[in-house]
């Protein structure tokens, strides 16, 4: 393919673009309905078990021609709902209030564009190809935007969200959140990959890749340090986030080194096995669930950690449990646990029996409109249970362990530890239930969407009535990866058969992990910032055992010190001042060291 120089529209005012988008829609949706029809029959990977024509199949037959419409909807000056946003760039939704989604989000527009260019890399929509470009150029401006978390070079990649005219958004928010950057660069890295299969390699290499490179560097500088979550409402460490970074560092050492870049090569691989080391530590070993954030006060039972599951989907290592696989017994295990923290706190749960599918939402605890469901998340469970499906039709066996047992125990009761072949009944009877399981979360979110296959961002716990923003990208979008994988669509491997976990990953109290405390603090001449907390290295929350920060470039404090690797612990802040001792507001921060290495903690005093 000869290289195509896209054309950029960032500063267009094209009148007979906007006025011909309805006219775009109805196309867009008579196109999708015919790839509906058409994909549903792609991907199929000669699964052993029969699944009968239901009502879930007649919901995806219309639903998926209306969630593509949906998305590409939401997408640049083409985008019948994007309100004039610039081209390339994503919005998060329509709605002007209650909330206002107005605005693109780095993350969800990553995920948005990973779905998009999976279709278009597997051929069943070629005519995305304008606007991935479009996306392209739009991120190559966002990144140089200077925002309140920095500039390109100061920590701006981890600004969190921008209005869609492509400038900074300046009020308070959670910030920095350090998923956008790796999410942005796996999407825009199977859009490289693409090129260069295609014979484009020099529009790859001078287009995409420096769009890639910053978002990998930044990703390399900063995994180590807290930010917000992708919910933007605990800032501690988070499994997703450093689920998506190391994929996002692997897949992309790969791509440096296939393009000659070796100086990324080297920096990036020095960073992985880190990365790697430390995704482990979120692992409750006791009640066997992912404990999704380190910070919050919560259970750690939350759709985070079933998304990043699906993210990191890679079918050549099978159900391997380090990269935490959909099918790995860690997975499915964390997975019951997450489902079952929704049984009975919704009213619209109520009555279903205790191994059906359930409406699912962000965690537990959850207060945002009331805590109630999300479409995106319950679209997520299932997800993760038909790529699970997918690979055991692989490898033609399944493995219960004593990890997975409760999983598998809940759809066949007399199931044991064990492996379980392809061509034996256990096999066939637990394929064929999961599978009407997985079906049954698409069917529960089937229940809550209205007629005109409208998807909100949530729907609500004790009436099912959609609540919050309107047509969101990320619902629409999660639909569609949720067929694909029904479908028994596989992912382009990222290189999780690549990665050695080192020996030094298990929890070992000799292990000690270099650790930076940076606070912003102003003070008063006289007054002085110690830190103390919950373990011993941190004085036990002794004011006079406290440790004492060192002045930096005002107002920042800053002390380095030796802490166990893979604990978590509870400290605060406090000010001295001769014999005046104050301590920062409630409530306690928290934390978990890595594996082994260095670990950076940036706080601002409160």
């Amino acid at each position: 393919m000869l290289e195509r120089v896209p054309s950029v529209k960032m500063g267009d005012d094209n009148s007979a673009r906007s006025a011909n988008k309805m006219l775009l829609f109805g196309i867009i949706t008579v196109t999708t309905s015919l790839m509906a029809f058409v994909s549903s029959f792609q991907f199929v990977e000669g699964r052993s078990w029969s699944r009968q024509i239901s009502s879930v199949d007649g919901y995806l037959q219309k639903q998926v021609p209306i969630s593509k419409a949906g998305v590409l909807a939401n997408i640049g000056v083409d985008g019948v709902k994007s309100s004039d946003a610039k081209a390339g760039v994503v919005i998060a939704s329509p709605s002007t209030h209650d909330p206002d989604y107005l605005y693109t989000w780095t993350r969800d527009a990553a995920l948005v564009l990973k779905t998009l260019i999976q279709e278009f890399a597997t051929g069943q929509d070629p005519s995305l190809r304008d606007t991935i470009d479009d996306f392209v150029a739009s991120q190559a401006i966002l990144q140089q935007v200077t925002n309140p978390s920095g500039t390109v070079s100061t920590g701006g990649l981890g600004e969190p969200k921008f209005h869609i005219n492509l400038t900074t958004f300046t009020d308070p928010w959670g910030r920095p959140q350090r998923d956008g950057p790796p999410l942005r660069s796996t999407a825009l890295i199977q859009y490289a990959n693409w090129l260069i299969s295609n014979g484009n390699a020099s529009y790859a290499i001078d287009k995409v890749w420096p769009v890639i490179k910053l978002d990998l560097d930044y990703s390399a500088t900063n995994w180590n340090k807290t930010g917000f979550d992708l919910w933007e409402e605990v800032s501690s460490s988070s499994f997703f986030t450093t689920a998506v970074q190391l994929r996002a560092l692997r897949e992309g050492a790969i791509l440096a080194a296939e393009i000659g870049q070796s100086t990324a090569v080297e920096e990036y691989n020095r960073q992985i096995p880190d990365i790697y080391c430390f995704l482990q530590s979120y692992w409750n070993s006791a009640d066997n669930f992912v404990t999704s954030n380190t910070g919050g006060c919560r259970s750690g039972k939350d759709a985070n950690s079933i998304l990043a599951s699906i993210h990191n989907f890679d079918a050549s290592v099978g159900c391997d449990a380090a990269t935490f696989q959909p099918c790995s017994d860690k997975a499915l295990a964390n997975h019951k646990a997450y489902v079952d923290a929704f049984r009975s706190i919704y009213t619209i749960n109520h009555g279903i029996a205790p191994n059906a599918a359930v409406a699912t939402g962000r965690y537990p605890e959850d207060v945002y409109y009331n805590g109630s469901a999300w479409y995106l998340t319950t679209f997520a469970a299932a997800e993760q249970l038909y790529d699970a499906l997918t690979v055991w039709s692989r490898l033609g066996e399944l493995n219960v362990t004593s990890i997975s047992l409760p999983f598998f125990q809940q759809l066949l009761p007399s199931v044991s530890v064990g492996t379980y072949s392809s061509s034996t009944s256990t096999y066939s009877t637990l394929a064929s239930a999961i599978s009407s399981y997985a079906d049954g979360f698409m069917a529960v979110a089937a229940k809550y969407t209205p007629a005109n296959g409208a998807l909100s961002e949530q729907y609500d716990r004790e009436t099912g009535v959609q609540l919050s923003a309107r047509d969101l990208t990320w619902s629409y979008a999660a639909l569609l990866t949720a067929n694909a994988a029904r479908n028994g669509f596989v992912q382009n491997s990222w290189g999780a058969a690549g990665l050695t976990l080192a020996s030094t990953c298990s929890k070992n109290s000799g292990v000690k992990v270099s650790t930076t405390f940076n606070v912003n603090a102003k003070t008063e001449f006289g007054e002085k910032i110690y830190v103390t907390g919950s373990i011993d290295a941190l004085a036990n929350w002794s004011p006079d055992g406290a440790l004492l920060l060192s002045p930096g470039g005002y107002p920042i404090w800053d002390l380095t010190v030796n802490l166990p690797a893979n604990i978590q612990f509870e400290y605060k802040y406090i000010r001295k001042n001769n014999c005046d001792i104050a301590w920062e507001s409630d409530p306690n921060r928290s934390s978990t060291t890595p594996a082994f290495g260095s670990y950076i903690i940036e706080d601002t005093w409160r």
